[in-house]
């Protein structure tokens, strides 16, 4: 049992998805020098560019890509933003901003627009729809050509063969939804690692919701039924469902099944109930994704409604900034971006206006390729799909609404803290670091950054700390480091080497190394008193022309063991208002025990040179962002301390193994699950994996055992 939870452990760690937010990949030729600087080197530029069919990638003058677009014919498309005809607020910037425009000829319109999506995925531009919100979404999978087929949730698709069913933008929508199918299909639930080692059936088969595969002898046919049905009720084919049980449960009434036919019965009255509250939006038979769209200048959102033969099984919002492309173009663009890893194509996508031709028909013939049958793309102007598109834009408009008002609830709480901390500027960018460490192990510390209130990933850093260890560059990273303060100081201190270098103006320097406005420590005095001291041996300025610091204490309970006499004093002051006997106790509360007092001391910041530390009001907007940054920090510091603890668990036992290799070593963990399965293992338990012979898996249970 305990090797099933170590494999589902490992199993879940590996379906991690990859941050679809990360930083921009800032992809500058070495020696690269803008070609256009002005009108003539433009004009010039305009005149090159080649009538094929292809991909144009528009660079700033200092060399990052800042928008990737395909087209039919590249000169065409391009002259467009600069022929003068084009009276949108972006292009007099675009025409100051660009410093090369590169070409790549491709032979078809639809290669332009795969080429399209590798390169926006490669490089993030500035201008392009970014899918921000799409990277923690739950899915279900089901791969009906495994051994027992069962449902599990996963965070990324792979295009492996398996049906994926979603996304569901809660886990307890998702985790729902598994409650529902496992309780009226009947399929396993455990995983393939205690499929295989089970001996007796489990609760599951027990309370009648598995058939216990693992160890009685089950018809295929009949599994691969419930299969099916599960596809069809994830898929909201729910009416070809219900015909098809139904059917099933009257050919068992009539061969005189009746435990069977009642079963079926019970089935389907659970899944017209679960099916009854769904709203119907329309008639038709297909499956539909409708998008709404509201726009506000460079500020986009899109909706996008899925519906099942008329049902409306969820949506989906997607917020965007800086698009300041025309609406055909920009739709395009988050199509092509949010189809390039949906979990399901549908038959038609519902659109509130018509792409251009040389998007479109590329755009159509890639979705057939990757549904395997004809998608079309509508624009309706009447009947039921235009009601659909009219419910799309209305929850695009109430969605931009509410993030609208979040924002503007971010540069309240951004105004009141910079009030209430008396801060030289208003903290638009707040920089917050932890250090996370086991005994002075693996010490590491992180940086989370905030912007405009709201966490910016792609600036995040984490630092390995050299310590007593590795003082020097290059060197490996201390073995021992139980001193936070010395930590703390080694860390700002290699940050502020790098905004300083900055600030001197050093070409290698992201801009994300510029210093912020606002810097926060996590602990009281000592704390502060540390980042001060390394912000004045770096030169770094502070105040008005340089960087606010703050520390934010965390709220602790004081216990103290009192005398009878002295919880007597304790009540007595707290009925008198003058000083007495006890009054240094007037804060603090008798236990319910009656032999201890305590007091609670909230969460409080201290600013240099203050004297008292400052008392943010329980429940205020400005304590919940700093508790915000503080918590992020300190998650973002655990975790990267786990990965690398993790990481030198493994190494400790399995590489000094003669014979074992990286991929051995890989084969090994895959099959056990956890280096404490390994250890366990016997030496035939070692030899049934691949590549370990019967000396080789000696070798290795002595080594691991020692």
């Amino acid at each position: 049992m305990a090797r099933a939870r170590t494999r589902k452990k490992a199993t879940e760690k590996t379906a991690r998805p990859q941050d679809i937010s990360r930083t921009p990949t800032r992809s500058v030729p070495e020696g690269w020098e803008p070609r256009i600087t002005g009108p003539d080197e433009l004009d010039a530029a305009l005149k090159r560019l080649p009538t094929s069919p292809g991909v144009y990638i528009m660079r700033s003058r200092k060399g990052e890509v800042v928008y990737v677009g395909k087209a039919r014919s590249l000169r065409v498309r391009v002259r467009q933003y600069f022929n003068g005809t084009d009276t949108r607020m972006f292009v007099p910037l675009l025409a100051k901003l660009v410093g090369d425009i590169e070409t790549v000829v491709v032979s078809s319109n639809k290669e332009a627009m795969l080429l399209e999506n590798n390169l926006i995925k490669e490089h993030r531009p500035r201008f392009n729809v970014k899918l921000r919100d799409d990277s923690n979404y739950l899915v279900l999978r089901l791969d009906p050509k495994g051994d027992w087929p069962r449902l599990e949730l996963r965070r990324e698709i792979k295009h492996d063969g398996a049906y994926y069913f979603g996304p569901y933008h809660s886990a307890r929508t998702a985790r729902s939804t598994l409650r529902v199918v496992n309780r009226h299909f009947k399929l396993r639930t455990c995983t393939d690692f205690t499929l295989r080692s089970r001996k007796r059936p489990c609760l599951q088969y027990q309370i009648d919701r598995c058939p216990a595969p693992c160890v009685y002898e089950v018809s295929k046919d009949d599994y691969d039924e419930q299969v099916k049905d599960v596809s069809l009720f994830l898929a909201g084919r729910h009416n070809e469902l219900i015909v098809g049980l139904r059917g099933r449960m009257e050919s068992a009434a009539e061969a005189l099944e009746f435990e069977t036919a009642a079963r079926m019965r019970d089935q389907l009255r659970a899944l017209e109930s679960a099916t009854e509250g769904q709203r119907i939006v329309g008639t038709a038979s297909l499956d539909q994704d409708t998008v709404g769209m509201y726009r506000e200048g460079g500020s986009v959102e899109f909706v996008l409604m899925h519906i099942r033969q008329g049902k409306v099984l969820g949506s989906q919002a997607f917020s965007n900034r800086g698009l300041e492309h025309p609406d055909p173009e920009v739709m395009a663009n988050f199509l092509s971006a949010y189809y390039d890893s949906a979990p399901f194509v549908p038959d038609e996508v519902v659109l509130p206006f018509a792409l251009a031709e040389d998007d479109a028909d590329p755009l159509e013939a890639w979705l057939r390729d990757k549904k395997g049958k004809k998608v079309s793309l509508v624009v309706p102007e009447r009947g039921d799909r235009r009601k659909l598109i009219a419910l799309a834009n209305k929850n695009a408009s109430s969605n931009f609404s509410t993030r609208r008002n979040k924002r503007d609830d971010h540069d309240a709480a951004l105004t009141r803290l910079h009030k209430r901390l008396q801060l030289s500027k208003l903290p638009r960018v707040i920089e917050c670091y932890d250090v996370s460490h086991i005994q002075g192990s693996d010490t590491v510390a992180s940086m989370v950054v905030f912007v405009d209130g709201v966490p910016d990933k792609s600036r995040y850093r984490s630092f390995k700390i050299r310590g007593l260890m590795g003082d020097g560059e290059g060197k490996r990273q201390g073995a021992f480091q139980n001193d936070d303060f010395a930590s703390m100081y080694e860390v700002l201190g290699r940050r502020f080497k790098r905004a300083m270098r900055k600030r001197e103006g050093a070409e290698d320097e992201d801009d994300a190394w510029a210093l912020p406005d606002l810097i926060v420590i996590d602990g009281g005095k000592g704390q502060l008193r540390q980042v001060v001291t390394v912000m004045q041996d770096m030169g770094v300025p502070t105040g008005t022309e340089g960087v606010d610091v703050v520390s934010l204490a965390k709220e602790r309970k004081d216990t103290i063991s009192m005398t009878k006499d002295g919880l007597e004093r304790l009540r007595a002051s707290k009925k008198s208002n003058n000083a007495s006997p006890g009054a240094a106790y007037r804060d603090w509360t008798v236990d319910e025990d009656g032999k201890r007092a305590f007091r609670v001391r909230p969460e409080r910041v201290f600013v240099p040179d203050v004297k008292d530390a400052i008392a943010l009001r329980a429940g205020s907007s400005e304590l919940y962002l700093m508790e915000r940054v503080r918590d992020e920090a300190h998650r973002f510091a655990i975790t990267h301390h786990r990965k690398r603890r993790s990481k030198r668990a493994v190494r400790s036992v399995l590489d000094d193994i003669k014979g074992v290799g990286p991929s051995l070593k890989r084969a090994l963990v895959q099959h056990f699950g956890s280096i404490a399965a390994i250890r366990e293992a016997t030496v035939e338990e070692l030899s049934a994996v691949r590549g370990v012979g019967a000396s080789l898996a000696e070798r290795i249970r002595a080594e691991v055992q020692q």
